[in-house]
This record gives structure tokens, sequence and C-alpha cells, in this order.
């Protein structure tokens, strides 16, 4: 930063500020993580965040060689993101699927995913009246009536319906809106009704078989 701002009176702009923060923390970061391979308990928690600006969100800090698109890391995703396995059904078997949520200005929610898989709209929909019949008790005094979430579904695996994720599609309305991101290496699989009912899972079994496959 000395080199940036030689002046010591000098303004910092906020993202040169960031960007030096994030080139030190990834720094300090690849040498816990070769000090944790070699087994010195202290080191065995790897994970950096910051916090910055008036907004108060949290970010965690990778580094792409820890980093696999299709594979559940330890590190927390960004709010509104949350890893999610189907249990599947009929002649689907389970499957691992990211949804990803963005939250604006507006009102409702835009799945984004083209076409949108019949199955997984349910569950959105669910998830979208059960975080307005629930909004005191999910996302606090923020009213999720005046915000629109943008909803993406990526798919992992042959499985591309997206059934029965409602459970997690309500925890990423949630932390969009919250701007707090889940722990790092969360799985989430189940689906809520209208009511406000969590199903039942009739094959834990093979979720965690995925789950364990998928995990980093």
């Amino acid at each position: 930063m000395k080199l940036l701002y030689p002046d010591s009176e000098s303004f910092v702009a906020e993202e040169d500020l960031e960007w030096a923060v994030r080139i030190a923390m990834e720094a300090r970061r690849r040498v816990k993580e070769q000090q944790k391979r070699i087994g010195f308990a202290e080191f065995r928690n790897t994970h950096f965040s910051y916090v910055m600006g008036t907004d108060g969100v949290e970010k965690f800090i990778s580094t792409p060689e820890l980093q696999s698109e299709n594979s559940i890391g330890g590190d927390p995703l960004e709010p509104g993101q949350v890893w999610v396995i189907s249990p599947g059904g009929g002649d689907e078997n389970p499957g691992l699927y990211r949804i990803e949520v963005n939250e604006g200005s507006g009102n409702g929610v835009k799945i984004l995913n083209k076409p949108v898989p019949p199955a997984f709209r349910e569950s959105m929909g669910f998830a979208e009246q059960n975080l307005y019949a629930r909004s005191k008790q999910l996302v606090g005094d923020k009213d999720p009536r005046h915000h629109e979430f943008t909803v993406q579904l990526r798919a992992f695996d042959a499985s591309k319906s997206g059934s029965k994720l409602g459970v997690g599609a309500i925890i990423a309305l949630s932390t969009a809106l919250l701007k707090k991101s889940v722990r790092g290496a969360l799985i989430i699989s189940g689906e809520i009704n209208l009511g406000g009912l969590i199903e039942p899972i009739h094959n834990p079994v093979n979720i965690a078989e995925i789950t364990v496959e998928k995990a980093l």
C-alpha cells in the first residue's frame, strides 16, 4: 500500500484497500493450508473473512487451487447460495445442485432457468410463500415482499428436475436478503410444504453417499 500511497496523509480508495486485504489474506491462507497438511492442530481452521463498508457483508477468502466447480468445499458460499441434494423420485436418482439467489429492488421471485423445471418451480413457490408467512422468524424486520429475488438452479449430476428442494430454497432466499452466508460445507436436503411442514426423506442413505462423494 505504501507503493500506491506513499503519502501517509493520502486518502486510500476502498477498492484498493480491499484488493490489498484479499492478497494478504490469500497468501496467509496458503501458508496455513500447508501447515494444516503437516498436521499442526492449531492450523486446522483455515477460514479467513473480512467485513468492509457500511453494509457489513462478510466476505470469505478462498484460493483457486482449493476450489472445484462441482464439489462441496469447506469455504462458505456467497450470501444467497446453498448446496442442495434432491432426493430424486420416480425414475430420477438423487442429485447435487446449487441454488443461487440474488436480491434487488422490486418484488416476487424470478427463476432464470429456461425452461424452468416444473418440480423446482413448485419447490420455489413453497419456499416463497413460507418466507412471506414467516418473515419475522426468518429475516427479522426485513419485508421480503418489497424485494425481487432472481434465482438460478445449477445441476451437477444427471438429475435435472430440482425436485423437493424447498428447504434449501427458503434458506437461499433468506440469506440473500440478510446478506449472510451459510456455514461452509453445509449440504441441505428436504422439501417444505405450504403449511411450513418439512416432508420426510425416504432415502437418506443415498443422499449421504452423494454427500461423501461430492465433498472435497
